[in-house]
């Protein structure tokens, strides 16, 4: 398996792996497939430029997994949009690209947090093999929303 950086000229294979993890899992991501599926390149563009580090997982030239990372205040990097592909699930690929992001932060002097929906079992216990702790669902968490908890790093 290969982990590969991509930025705004990677556009495309972005596009093609955000589109499958927002079809394939509806409800782990703020945004919604209908959000993205018709946006113009330069909104692909320039989520890849805001957001200043974005992996994709490849096996045999097929893309498997996405995470991006984002510095949150001072101290902190937040990893987010992780996805894996059914057929790459269990296979490592999840602790690959954890570990990029919890590395690309050290190297930044930060720790790594995110935000896990509640009832998103698969991916609090990813989180927890690669050393995540669960510090629960923050006290201003709007009570529309379905619940997300913090998880921060402390390995």
């Amino acid at each position: 398996m290969e982990i590969t950086r991509i930025g705004p000229d990677d556009w495309e294979r972005f596009r093609e792996v955000r589109l499958a993890s927002l079809a394939d899992a509806p409800t782990a991501f703020g945004s919604r497939h209908e959000d993205w599926v018709d946006a113009p390149v330069e909104r692909w563009r320039d989520r890849l430029t805001q957001v200043p580090l974005t992996l994709l997982a490849q096996e045999s030239g097929r893309i498997v997994g996405v995470v991006s990372g984002q510095p949150d205040g001072d101290e902190w990097v937040e990893l987010i949009s992780m996805w894996v592909a059914p057929e790459a699930r269990g296979t490592g690929t999840a602790a690959r690209l954890i570990e990029a992001v919890v590395d690309w932060a050290a190297a930044q002097d930060r720790r790594t947090c995110l935000m896990v929906r509640s009832d998103n079992v698969r991916a609090r216990t990813a989180y927890e093999r690669a050393g995540f702790v669960d510090v629960g669902v923050p006290e201003d968490w709007p009570a529309d929303e379905p619940p997300e908890n913090r998880m921060e790093r402390r390995a």
